[in-house]
């Protein structure tokens, strides 16, 4: 569907408006008018409306939407992290809410998702086209979410995220630094990619759909140098003194070992500030004190 009335700012909601959520929200308040549901309205960012409810629990969303949206972007995250968990933030969660928004059109519905979905272990690449056949039950319920979002009555864009990183995410380069990282070569291939782009990119694909443009229902949001562990580490290590590996390190991730193909979404005109992992890391330990 094509927004009719363009005098009006484009009215967005951010189901979910946490860490990543917040950050698309910031990124599109300068052109329409946003709102932000989470559980604490009184944390979504400034600029953005905050909606108090718990998508977990139907009752409280009543007479809380607004009554006309143009953008809808589902960003939940777990708030355990068992199969439960998984099925209530993916699946439950967005039912509801499909639930409340009920017959008022939508000119899209972009649901925020994960390369968890694929469970290729063969340095193999994997774009939109790949089978999608996880052996986890977190990818498993992220799949059924992602089903449950492109059934909808509502046109859909589904985005898989692989492993976000950045100034607010620091895990695996603090694991570095302190020692607790220590991968094998040949470790497997990581895939990941900069918050900063990981917010524009959903923020982007918005826009592109806001405009009338033809987006597509399914995008890989990854930078462009999927890359194996082992080297992520050593790089770091060559960029800034680390301590020398403890006794029980991780030697590895544990998604498998794929590399992520970004095409189709360099191909939507989506630019990315941080294209791969020495641009993004650089900034960080360029800051650290």
């Amino acid at each position: 569907m094509t927004r009719t009335d363009l005098n009006q700012p484009a009215q967005i909601l951010v189901a979910g408006c946490g860490k990543l959520g917040g950050a698309i929200a910031s990124a599109l308040t300068d052109n329409a008018k946003v709102y932000g549901l989470r559980r604490n309205p009184d944390r979504v960012p400034a600029g953005v409306t905050g909606i108090g409810a718990d998508l977990t629990q139907p009752e409280t969303l009543k007479g809380k939407l607004p009554e006309s949206l143009d953008v809808v972007i589902y960003c939940l995250t777990p708030s355990s992290y068992d199969e439960a968990g998984y099925h209530q933030a993916y699946v439950t969660g967005l039912q509801n809410l499909l639930e409340a928004i009920g017959n008022r059109p939508l000119t899209r519905l972009f649901f925020v998702s994960s390369t968890s979905v694929y469970a290729q272990d063969d340095d193999s690449w994997v774009d939109e086209t790949s089978p999608t056949e996880p052996d986890r039950f977190s990818g498993q319920q992220v799949l059924q979410g992602e089903q449950t979002a492109l059934n909808s009555q509502h046109p859909a864009t589904v985005v898989r995220f692989s492993g976000i990183y950045g100034p607010t995410r620091q895990r695996f380069l603090e694991e570095v630094l302190e020692g607790r990282m220590n991968p094998q070569s040949p470790a497997p291939y990581s895939n990941r990619i900069h918050e900063h782009d990981a917010a524009h990119t959903v923020a982007w694909l918005a826009q592109q759909a806001l405009a009338g443009h033809a987006i597509e229902d399914l995008y890989i949001a990854s930078d462009c140098e999927p890359v194996r562990l082992d080297d992520v580490v050593d790089w770091v290590r060559q960029q800034v003194p680390c301590k020398e590996p403890v006794e029980g390190a991780r030697k590895g991730g544990r998604a498998g070992s794929k590399r992520c193909n970004n095409q189709r979404l360099l191909n939507s005109g989506f630019e990315f500030r941080y294209p791969d992992y020495k641009a993004g890391y650089r900034e960080m330990i360029s800051k650290l004190s």
